[in-house]
């Protein structure tokens, strides 16, 4: 089974110049999770949004590498039968005309 997160967009404090760490900005995050679903033991897509959003806020990170890999740590901590992850943390706002970010697959 496939759970999909598609354009997950928030404002929250990353990044390590000043103006990042004391203004929100928009990071825009996509997830993509493979796993064994099995009857009644399913992953619950709006679980998944509310750890992502609440991990990132808590956290504040400076670089969005490492937020990504705490976030894929996070959520398979949460949710064990994850056996595949896909995330992507995309920063659609700091540089003009473009969106910037980092992306990895995780297999556990």
């Amino acid at each position: 089974m496939t759970v999909l997160i598609e354009n997950l967009t928030f404002e929250t404090v990353i990044g390590i110049l000043d103006f990042e760490r004391l203004t929100p900005q928009n990071v825009q995050i996509d997830c993509t999770i493979v796993y064994d679903y099995k009857k009644n033991d399913f992953i619950n897509y709006a679980d998944v949004v509310e750890l992502i959003r609440t991990t990132m806020d808590e956290k504040r990170f400076e670089l969005i590498e490492t937020a990504l890999q705490e976030l894929a740590e996070a959520l398979k901590k949460s949710f064990p039968q994850i056996n595949e992850l896909y995330l992507s943390i995309r920063k659609p706002d700091i540089l003009p005309h473009c969106n910037v970010g980092v992306a990895e697959r995780f297999v556990f």
